[in-house]
């Protein structure tokens, strides 16, 4: 498995479980995760492998705090996400994690040159220089300017997801998780995708990712996590 564990570690989980109760079929309940420890690295990136139903997008979804864990802490940067406010959860998603969802939301209406300034925006980037970047990723992602001033809403899936990687790469956090990043991308844009990826890295951030693309997993990653060990039922 090659747990790698460090005192400088940015993404930092301990005793991690999760469990879900099925309310409408007489409270049944699942264990998903059990006794989840595994740390990530400034500079890092970490592929979570496994089955399909191993909880990899459940654990990635626990990390970003959307879903609530039963034991355990999960540590970014200084903050447990386990025991921290709302409001310290919101900041530190504006601040310090990222999430790149292979699924786009954004309020209907606002420009795509928009949607992807909106993170420096909210950090009170100047307006010029918030576009300057959005811009810049939108070109490098082959999103036409033709279309920057649409909303993204109505694009195709394609460039939607694009635009979700440019939003989600418009700052530099820190801390940076990525479902399917490459999935459905065309070799062009797949390739500049694993180069924003790369100097993310770079820059030091510490990145935890689901990659169903080994080619991609084997290029950026540097180590590889199988959340199967994790499952009760599963581990071997």
């Amino acid at each position: 498995m090659g747990i790698y564990e460090s005192k400088e570690a940015m993404i930092a989980l301990d005793g991690v479980a999760k469990r879900f109760v099925l309310h409408n079929q007489g409270a049944a309940v699942i264990e998903v995760l059990s006794d989840v420890s595994l740390s990530v690295a400034p500079g890092e990136c970490v592929a979570l492998t496994g089955s399909s139903g191993a909880g990899k997008s459940t654990l990635m979804r626990m990390i970003y705090g959307n879903y609530l864990t039963q034991a355990g802490s999960i540590r970014i940067g200084d903050t447990d996400i386990v025991q921290a406010r709302p409001r310290d959860i919101i900041r530190l998603r504006r601040e310090v994690l990222g999430y790149v969802s292979q699924f786009l939301r954004v309020v209907p209406r606002v420009p795509t040159l928009d949607v992807v300034a909106e993170p420096l925006l909210a950090l009170g980037v100047p307006a010029d220089e918030a576009q300057a970047r959005a811009a810049d990723l939108l070109g490098r992602l082959n999103i036409p300017q033709t279309l920057w001033s649409l909303s993204p809403t109505t694009f195709s899936g394609g460039e939607q997801q694009r635009v979700n990687i440019a939003r989600g790469f418009a700052h530099g956090y820190p801390a940076l998780l990525l479902d399917e990043p490459t999935a459905s991308l065309d070799a062009a844009n797949r390739e500049v995708v694993l180069g924003l990826i790369e100097e993310a890295k770079a820059r030091g951030a510490a990145i935890i990712g689901i990659f169903h693309d080994e080619a991609a997993r084997d290029r950026v990653c540097d180590r590889q996590i199988d959340v199967s060990v994790f499952t009760p039922g599963m581990a071997a």
